[in-house]
């Protein structure tokens, strides 16, 4: 009877990378963490963080061991995007690339990390040519988050954990690229059961100011296990 040794012996091995799209928010716009590659191919162009899967650590876990190299997070919200397989995708050998994209906040991450690794955050809308198919992973990663934030409170990932509507609507309209009715919005959002107002103001940009809010994960389980839904549709 053939061991699985000689089973598998006849197939072709293929290197397994892992690439992390990394979004921000900035308060001006949705923000790309990228890095300056020091070597060959293609050295000195831009591109994901990536690296190769280790033989004992699921790809899961080589995702979060490849973002927390480059910021030293970890714990934060990360999801699965695509595979990407062309014969031809990486021109020094046959790497299949597993796409993950994650979502920080751009006052927590290591900036010294970063450095190291040459990254810098850009605009999604100037961001420069990527290496490989790199564009194609970003494109697909940020249909993903827009569809994503209508349905699940993804977006509070990038916010600071007290942030104020106008802050918010910001972000929603950042995520979507395009301007929100900001009474309807307001309105929608506030309605929430699993925001918390807080007694304390935000008076950088008004006398008046603008109330902080806070995300509760816990209330939100509990609701979503109750039956009701977050929907910014």
């Amino acid at each position: 009877m053939m061991d699985a040794t000689e089973l598998y012996a006849p197939y072709s091995k293929h290197l397994v990378a892992l690439d992390c799209i990394i979004f921000g928010f900035d308060q001006r716009g949705l923000q790309l963490l990228l890095v300056k590659r020091d070597f060959e191919p293609e050295r000195g162009k831009w591109s994901l963080m990536g690296g190769f899967l280790n033989e004992k650590e699921s790809i899961d876990e080589g995702s979060e061991r490849i973002l927390h190299a480059l910021t030293g997070l970890t714990g934060v919200y990360m999801e699965q995007v695509y595979v990407y397989g062309d014969i031809h995708r990486d021109p020094v050998a046959r790497t299949l690339s597993i796409a993950y994209f994650a979502l920080i906040r751009t006052d927590q991450y290591d900036k010294e990390l970063a450095d190291q690794h040459n990254a810098c955050w850009f605009p999604i809308a100037e961001c420069p040519e990527l290496i490989f198919d790199h564009d194609k992973m970003v494109e697909k990663a940020l249909n993903r988050l827009r569809r994503r934030a209508r349905t699940q409170p993804i977006g509070f990932e990038l916010l600071p954990e007290k942030f104020t509507i106008p802050q918010l609507l910001q972000l929603y309209e950042a995520i979507y690229d395009h301007p929100l009715d900001q009474r309807n919005f307001s309105k929608k959002i506030t309605s929430m059961e699993w925001l918390t107002k807080l007694a304390e103001k935000d008076k950088s940009s008004s006398r008046k100011g603008a109330f902080y809010y806070q995300f509760d994960h816990d209330r939100y389980e509990q609701l979503v296990a109750e039956g009701s839904t977050f929907n910014l549709k």
